[in-house]
Parts: C-alpha cells; sequence; structure tokens
C-alpha cells in the first residue's frame, strides 16, 4: 500500500519536500540575510495550507473562521515565547541577523506531512471530506503551523521597525 501510494504521488511533491529540506537546513545556521527574504518561508507555508482549504467540505465558509482561529493561537505564543530573544537588524543594509534553528525544519516538515497525509486519506476515504471533526482539526492545525511562521514573522518585522534608521553623516 505505502508503494502505491508514493508512486502515485506527483515528481512536484518531491521536489518540493527537497525545497523545504534545503531551506530548513539554512534556517538552522546563524546567518545575515536580507529583509526582503524573510517572507519567502511564510508565503510558501502560507501557500501550501491554504491551497489544502475547502470551501465546500464540513465547515463551508466557516473553515476560514476555524483557520484564522489557529493562526491567531500560533501567533500569539510564538509571540509570547519569543519575547526575550533579542534579534539583530541593520536597516542601513538591509539585513537581519537570523540565528539559526531546526524549528522552522521541524514545522516545514509538519506542514508537508499534514498537507500529504490528508491527502492521502481523503483519496482513499472522499466521505473525510464532509466529516466536521476531520476537517476542523485539520484546518486548526495548519492554521497553527501558519501562525508560528506569522508570529515568528511578525517578531523580525516588530525589530526591523523599531530599529531606528542610519541617518547621513
Amino acid at each position: 500500500m505505502i508503494q502505491q501510494i508514493v508512486s502515485h504521488t506527483p515528481t512536484y511533491v518531491w521536489a518540493l519536500l527537497a525545497f523545504i529540506l534545503y531551506r530548513g537546513v539554512l534556517a538552522s545556521r546563524d546567518r545575515e540575510i536580507a529583509f526582503r527574504r524573510l517572507f519567502i518561508i511564510p508565503a510558501v507555508m502560507l501557500w501550501l495550507s491554504l491551497s489544502s482549504m475547502n470551501e465546500h467540505g464540513a465547515l463551508g465558509g466557516g473553515v476560514w473562521g476555524v483557520w484564522a482561529l489557529g493562526v491567531v493561537a500560533g501567533a500569539a505564543l510564538t509571540w509570547r515565547l519569543g519575547s526575550g530573544a533579542v534579534i539583530t537588524v541593520s536597516r542601513a543594509a538591509g539585513t537581519v541577523q537570523q540565528r539559526g534553528s531546526w524549528a522552522p525544519l521541524m514545522l516545514m516538515i509538519a506542514i508537508f506531512a499534514t498537507k500529504y497525509t490528508v491527502a492521502v486519506l481523503t483519496a482513499m476515504h472522499p466521505e473525510l471530506q464532509q466529516n466536521l471533526v476531520f476537517a476542523a482539526a485539520v484546518t486548526v492545525l495548519f492554521g497553527l503551523f501558519n501562525g508560528v511562521f506569522v508570529g515568528r514573522l511578525a517578531r523580525y518585522v516588530a525589530a526591523w521597525m523599531f530599529q531606528p534608521e542610519a541617518t547621513a553623516a
């Protein structure tokens, strides 16, 4: 059965997994990156989650409210837990010093695994799309994952905004 599942997985899914692993390993190292690049991974993870949302499922249009609750909870938790961390920015250079962490890789793999598992389960059991508990759990989970990325990004943006701009001498 596993061989069937893997063999029916489109090639682009494996390319996406390779990208996620590559970016996750990069995130494990301290590095200085351009401020605008901070938005790449949250945007990709947001796209992955939103592409799984189904207004025609058990939650109907309420899917967005359930997802938003998850996002708010994940962002608030990330903001609160990371409040003591020092973020170094250089507005003059347009860069941010990003501390290495394995957490982004774990989160990206969790989103990928959740999306993959949901796709397999709903392909094997289409009735799950109309199951309220399943739909709510998956939607909240995607929201929480996205919220963690949003919360982390918000901390970097706040540090950027509060860093005084260098003045010309």
